[in-house]
C-alpha cells in the first residue's frame, strides 16, 4: 500500500488488535539478521524466502504468512515470543519526517523527539476519532519504544486473544 492511504495517529480514537488476520495477508515481512537467525534456528530454513539482499517470512498459497494460524474464529501468530519488529509495529508506521505534504497531523512528541506516526487502514482494530487517553499515553509510547529498540515485549500493542501455541 502507498503512504497516501495511511491515517495520522491524531485521527485515531483507539486501536487494539482484534486478531482479524489482515496484517499477515499480502505483506512481505522483512527480517533483520538476528530475527532471521532466531526464526530459522527454531523452525528451519524453509519458513523464509530470499529476495534482493533481504530475507522474508514465507507466505503460503493464500498469500498469508505461514506462521498465522486460525483459532476460534480469529487469526493468531505462532511467532509471539520471537515476532519480528515489522510484525510488532503493524499497523503503525513511524517516520522521521511527515509523509504528507500539507495538513499533516501525525507529529507525536516523545521525550523531546518528534516522530511522525501513521496507521495502516487495512487493520480492522482502528477506531477513528479524537485520540483517547489510553491511546496517547500507553499505546503510542509503547510503539515508539519498540520501534526505537528500547522495549522488546509488547503489553498494549498485541492481541489479547493469544491462545494458540506452536507444537
Amino acid at each position: 500500500m502507498g503512504n497516501s492511504g495511511l491515517i495520522p495517529w491524531s485521527e485515531v480514537h483507539s486501536w487494539a488488535c482484534v486478531a482479524c488476520g489482515n496484517c499477515c495477508v499480502g505483506y512481505r515481512v522483512p527480517l533483520k539478521t538476528d530475527e532471521y537467525i532466531r526464526v530459522a534456528n527454531k523452525y528451519g530454513y524453509n519458513v523464509v524466502e530470499f529476495g534482493l539482499g533481504k530475507v522474508y517470512l514465507r507466505l503460503n498459497r493464500g498469500n498469508r504468512c505461514i506462521f498465522q494460524q486460525p483459532s476460534q474464529g480469529r487469526w493468531v501468530c505462532s511467532l509471539q515470543n520471537i515476532k519480528p519488529l515489522a510484525c510488532k509495529l503493524f499497523p503503525f508506521r513511524i517516520h522521521s519526517k511527515p509523509v504528507y505534504k500539507r495538513g499533516d497531523t501525525s507529529a507525536f512528541n516523545y521525550y523531546g523527539r518528534t516522530f511522525y506516526v501513521y496507521l495502516d487502514p487495512d487493520c480492522k482494530g482502528i477506531q477513528v476519532g479524537k485520540p483517547s487517553r489510553r491511546f496517547r499515553t500507553q499505546i503510542l509510547p509503547e510503539i515508539i519504544q519498540i520501534g526505537m529498540g528500547e522495549r522488546y515485549k509488547q503489553k498494549f500493542t498485541t492481541s489479547k486473544y493469544i491462545s494458540w501455541t506452536p507444537p
